[in-house]
């Protein structure tokens, strides 16, 4: 029993996404797209410990999915456009078998992210449907990492996949100007995607690799697309320098280890060098993907965290925060400065950053307090970083930074 939940899970890691795509490609429905494969889960989960495991679990999916589409297609088929609908799959069923259905299987994950990223939908909700579709996150997950309640998610997801459904917002890659148009709301939901995969908001786990790697292959996909693109090889190359990173960013208990301590041996070489090869392509790096890529590239080719060229990463953020004027930008400067110049460098510079509800900069800023010897400043900010973090990886890490300082701010 236990292998077989093993080999339903992986199906839903590896399938989901590529099922619902599909699907929801032919209904113009993510809502009936995705009830329907969650109904094939369920069937799996019933079926599969009495019938065996099928020889393509995703093929079975794929195809217990369209028969439940078919099904409640039926019981709802006094509308005209869902008469068609229901036509055409049961065309498609007709002249396919479970053998053919896998071999057949396009991918469709790039038509749906444009779907997805339509700018009908506002950022929010571009964000959190590509996290329901692609990366298979549950609504509290989504919630937990847009730190709202589960039924505001729950809300927020529905009406963004009625206006797909209501406005018939097509499955498809823009051609012509249209792509570009829409690139920059495609990559930086990728990209998010991948944050929220390469370092989870909530919850026990600080990486959630199968997110992190699904939003690289989309990545793949975006820059086939548009090769001649800085910014979507550079948004590639970055997230491929972050993520070689990924098993030694936590220790056995799931402790969460600063890149400084990180074991650079350990680093996926191959990834390394990708996104290295892609870093250099670039030359002089003009776009905000191409630069944060540049600045990954600058700690990934440090033999030691003493050697990495920290002047080199400030002009880099100096040219990010003219580009952006993101205050996460600018906290991440002001660390660059002081660890390039001094501790006290770099608190000057975060001076005047409102980002006082972010625990992020009083984690940051506790450590350059630290650094330049005030303990019960820093000692207040970890706190309240502790306060406001959401990740118990990090929660953990904060805390044990905390205790380090506790001789010296109660005295004992």
């Amino acid at each position: 029993m236990a292998d077989i939940k093993d080999v339903i899970e992986r199906a839903y890691r590896e399938s989901y996404s590529l099922v619902l795509s599909g699907l929801a490609r032919r209904l113009g429905d993510i809502d009936l797209a995705e009830e329907a494969v969650q109904d094939a889960f369920a069937e799996a989960v019933r079926s599969w410990p009495v019938s065996g495991i099928p020889v393509n679990p995703g093929g079975w999916i794929a195809t217990v999915a369209r028969r439940r589409a078919i099904d409640r297609l039926r019981r709802e088929r006094s509308y005209a456009h869902k008469k068609e609908l229901l036509a055409s799959l049961e065309k498609v069923e007709a002249q396919r078998t479970l053998a053919t259905v896998a071999a057949g299987m396009r991918d469709d994950r790039l038509e749906m992210i444009f779907a997805c990223c339509h700018p009908s939908l506002d950022t929010d909700k571009q964000v959190a449907l590509t996290l329901r579709t692609l990366g298979g996150l549950t609504t509290k997950e989504i919630a937990d990492a847009f730190l709202v309640s589960e039924a505001t998610m729950a809300q927020r997801l529905v009406r963004a996949k009625a206006k797909v459904r209501d406005a018939g917002i097509p499955f498809t890659v823009p051609t012509g100007p249209d792509v570009t148009d829409r690139l920059d709301a495609v990559l930086s939901v990728v990209y998010l995607v991948f944050n929220e995969g390469y370092f989870a908001s909530s919850g026990d786990s600080l990486v959630r690799d199968e997110l992190a790697a699904s939003a690289i292959e989309l990545g793949r996909m975006v820059v086939g697309l548009l090769p001649g693109s800085d910014e979507c090889r550079g948004l590639l190359g970055l997230m491929l320098l972050q993520h070689s990173r990924r098993v030694t960013r936590a220790d056995e208990g799931g402790n969460m280890i600063l890149i400084q301590y990180q074991d650079r041996s350990r680093w996926d070489r191959e990834e390394v060098a990708e996104g290295l090869e892609i870093v250099t392509s670039l030359g002089d790096p003009s776009g905000p993907y191409a630069i944060q890529a540049a600045i990954a590239g600058c700690h990934s080719s440090a033999a030691t965290w003493e050697a990495t060229d920290w002047e080199r990463i400030v002009s880099l953020y100096d040219r990010l925060w003219a580009l952006t004027g993101s205050p996460v930008v600018a906290l991440n400067r002001a660390v660059a400065i002081g660890y390039a110049e001094t501790p006290e460098a770099g608190l000057a510079a975060m001076e005047g950053i409102d980002l006082v509800g972010y625990h992020a900069f009083h984690a940051s800023r506790g450590e350059l307090l630290r650094r330049a010897g005030d303990l019960d400043a820093a000692g207040e900010e970890l706190a309240r970083a502790l306060q406001l973090s959401a990740n118990s990886a990090e929660r953990r890490l904060i805390e044990t930074r905390l205790a380090t300082l506790k001789p010296a701010t109660t005295g004992h």
